[in-house]
């Protein structure tokens, strides 16, 4: 069920959420968050907003959606509220502010989360700068972000290095699960020898594949070197360097990987991009700070870089935004 409410007030919004409370039962029971979306009211808001209702399935919460629209026009909120099977497990409210009030969004949010429950708030998009200082950031105690979605992922990630607080977290970093995990289980595997370094191979402008470089340096304490290329996305290779011979995991298509490693049969691996849905459900089953994620941060100082591939060319003055679906 949808109900529109164009140009309204959190107050009328807070009510009819009562009214369908009371009419269908006492859903908001069940809740176990409240996950605040800030995005801009474009054309992927509601690719954002089914990867929250999916979510919701493993996570039942509140979704909270402040849609920010055009600065210029005058003061207004237009609320769309969502519950049944256009909300999956959640109540979807949907909150479109103009004028003055794109920038009033923890005003608006308040009145509307639930009493007692941990907040989330995801920016799907462009995030702040320093998470934990947003407006929305200070309610939170999880800030999801996603380096892969900016203008410049590599600037952002390096920024919410600095900036970064217990709760924080990126969606890039989320990708890397599965390498990670093929990574620790080759290492469990004989000859059980000391790895002595490291190379990552990867799209020059890929967060996670900076992030998984960064993983290597601080945990291993072994040269690592960030190799760049314009051959392909994301991340395509790993190899970890120990005397008799290299363990390499390579993925040049974004789908099957390879891994190879002394005394073992060449095996072939599911390596899929991981989408939106499967990233966001990852990160809501935690809301204690991810100290692993903290320091990969902090190895990123690290590393040695390098390329390879096709010839450089001269940047355009300003790069659009890129996908974060082929981003690991």
């Amino acid at each position: 069920m949808i109900i529109d409410l164009p140009s309204t007030t959190t107050s009328q919004v807070n009510r009819k959420m009562v009214e369908l409370r009371e009419r269908g039962g006492a859903v908001a029971l069940g809740r176990v968050l409240t996950l605040v979306i800030v995005d801009d009211d474009g054309e992927h808001l509601e690719e954002h907003i089914d990867a929250a209702n999916e979510a919701s399935r493993e996570h039942p919460c509140r979704v909270i959606v402040l849609a920010r629209g055009s600065r210029t026009a005058a003061a207004r909120i237009d609320a769309q509220i969502r519950v049944g099977g256009d909300a999956g497990a959640s109540e979807v409210i949907i909150l479109r502010l103009y004028g003055p009030l794109a920038s009033q969004g923890q005003s608006a949010v308040i009145p509307l989360l639930l009493p007692d429950a941990p907040i989330v708030a995801w920016w799907p998009s462009s995030g702040p700068k320093v998470p934990a200082q947003d407006p929305i950031g200070e309610l939170a105690q999880r800030r999801i972000t996603d380096s892969a979605a900016e203008r410049n992922p590599i600037r952002a990630l390096s920024a919410r290095r600095k900036a970064y607080v217990p709760g924080d977290t990126d969606l890039a970093w989320t990708r890397l699960t599965n390498w990670r995990a093929q990574l620790v289980a080759a290492l469990d595997l004989p000859p059980y020898e000391k790895v002595t370094g490291a190379t990552v191979t990867g799209e020059a402008d890929s967060p996670s594949t900076e992030l998984l470089a960064g993983w290597l340096a601080e945990y291993l304490k072994v040269p690592v070197r960030r190799v760049k290329t314009t051959t392909a996305q994301g991340i395509v290779s790993v190899e970890l360097e120990r005397r008799s011979g290299a363990i390499a995991l390579h993925r040049p298509d974004g789908k099957v990987g390879t891994l190879m490693q002394p005394g073992q049969p060449t095996r072939r691996i599911a390596l899929h991009r991981r989408n939106t849905k499967d990233c966001l459900i990852e990160e809501l089953r935690r809301l204690d700070p991810d100290e692993v994620f903290e320091a990969s941060l902090q190895g990123l100082d690290k590393l040695a870089s390098g390329s390879v591939g096709a010839a450089k060319k001269k940047a355009p003055a300003k790069k659009p935004a890129k996908s974060a679906k082929a981003s690991a």
